[in-house]
């Protein structure tokens, strides 16, 4: 349960973040899109710091592990998530599978948006 718990709180505080960081540089930035393309690739670079701090190089309990990459890295960017995956598969040698990875998710979760999109416009906007 003290796992839940920790993700939760990690989530919490990654969320609140996102928003700061998005709304700030939004705010400084305009119209392209900067605060979404800053906490994804601030996200990710350092999902993949921690990724060797706290499981290859320090022991840190399952709580403080979790907390920090799925609640935290996972509010603040499930990007991040995507670029472990897909860098895992590239470090064992899974070129194409993660060429794959890369090219479907884009497509299908731009789709997907999308599609979402488009069916909401048709029920509540007609």
């Amino acid at each position: 349960m003290s796992i839940y718990i920790a993700i939760a709180l990690g989530g919490s505080a990654g969320a609140m973040s996102r928003y700061w960081v998005s709304s700030t540089t939004y705010q400084w930035s305009g119209q392209f899109a900067y605060g979404t393309l800053l906490v994804n690739v601030l996200g990710s670079l350092v999902m993949g710091f921690l990724a060797v701090m706290l499981v290859e190089r320090f022991e840190v309990s399952d709580e403080v592990r979790l907390g920090i990459m799925v609640g935290f890295l996972g509010s603040f960017t499930t990007f991040s998530t995507f670029a472990m995956d897909t860098l895992q598969w590239i470090e064992n040698g899974a070129i194409l599978k993660a060429l794959s990875y890369v090219l479907v998710s884009v497509l299908f979760c731009v789709l997907g948006a999308w599609a979402g999109f488009f069916t909401a416009k048709q029920i509540f906007l007609r």
